[in-house]
């Protein structure tokens, strides 16, 4: 790898069915800010969302790229650092998503759980790592 160059950067882009619905879930259950969306016909074939001061790209299904719930599985896994993960499994579920497994604190030192939104992501919720590496493993060692 040429390390005198910048190595880019990785922005996840959800293909959902329903875009636009997708946008107004993701607003009022993450407090996501539309930066840029267009349109070709009626589909939503780019928007750019600030979710959690993230950049998370979405887009609606098509022939090329069809959603997780046309592919009947789920879609991408984000992981969501918060100091609050009962209230954000809460907030995906009473706005429609489900529960994959609930909120619940870990071998790894983290209350987390994970929920999948109505378009087919999933979400892992959970509150900040604070153990060291040794302390990780160990508590993952130790659980079953």
């Amino acid at each position: 790898m040429d390390t005198t160059r910048s190595p880019g950067s990785i922005t996840p882009k959800l293909v959902v069915r329903g875009a636009d619905a997708a946008i107004d879930f993701y607003r009022r259950v993450f407090g996501a800010e539309l930066q840029q969306r267009f349109t070709a016909g009626e589909s939503v074939v780019f928007a750019q969302l600030q979710i959690l001061g993230s950049t998370v790209q979405l887009k609606d299904e098509d022939t090329h790229d069809p959603s997780p719930t046309s592919l009947g599985r789920p879609g991408v896994l984000l992981s969501v650092d918060t100091e609050d993960p009962d209230g954000v499994a809460r907030a995906v579920v009473d706005a429609g998503g489900e529960v994959v497994f609930e909120v619940g604190d870990q071998p790894y030192g983290a209350r987390g759980g994970r929920v999948r939104d109505p378009f087919g992501h999933e979400w892992l919720v959970q509150t900040p790592l604070t153990w060291s590496a040794e302390e990780i493993q160990s508590g993952l060692d130790g659980a079953d």
